[in-house]
């Protein structure tokens, strides 16, 4: 009787484990939808006289928190060690989402990126925590 708890959380492990490569897919997707989407409006402005889309804001902040939710899914030790691949990608994205993001909310007065600003500071500061954990841990 007292394993049927313990089953079912191995279980749940078990399942998130699976689905950590697909949510690390989902994330340089979506990193390469924001690039582009970044890149569209200075491209339309220059092939097409006008900026048909100005600068991202909303979207920005929403895609700099992916990469955070992905390290949150993953904060298991055993997760963790699966996205060891991962985490320079992980790194590279939270970085520039955080430079867009605290660029323009300081100097252009776009209050939603702050959201970004935190979502990138957030996730560095869990990559860092979830490195210096693993390395705890290996001693």
């Amino acid at each position: 009787m007292t394993d049927a708890p313990h089953t079912g959380e191995a279980d749940q492990n078990t399942r998130r484990a699976q689905r950590l490569p697909y949510c690390a897919a989902a994330t340089k997707v979506i990193f390469v939808l924001a690039l582009l989407r970044l890149f569209a409006g200075p491209m339309t402005k220059d092939l097409l006289e006008e900026e048909l889309l100005p600068m991202p804001t909303w979207e920005w902040a929403l895609c700099a928190l992916t990469p955070a939710i992905l390290i949150y899914l993953a904060r298991r030790p055993e997760n963790w060690a699966a996205l060891a691949g991962e985490r320079t990608f992980l790194k590279i994205a939270l970085s520039f989402y955080l430079l867009y993001a605290l660029a323009f909310a300081a100097f252009q007065g776009v209050w939603i990126l702050w959201i970004g600003v935190a979502a990138g500071l957030g996730g560095l500061a869990g990559i860092w925590y979830l490195n210096r954990r693993e390395h705890a841990h290996a001693r």
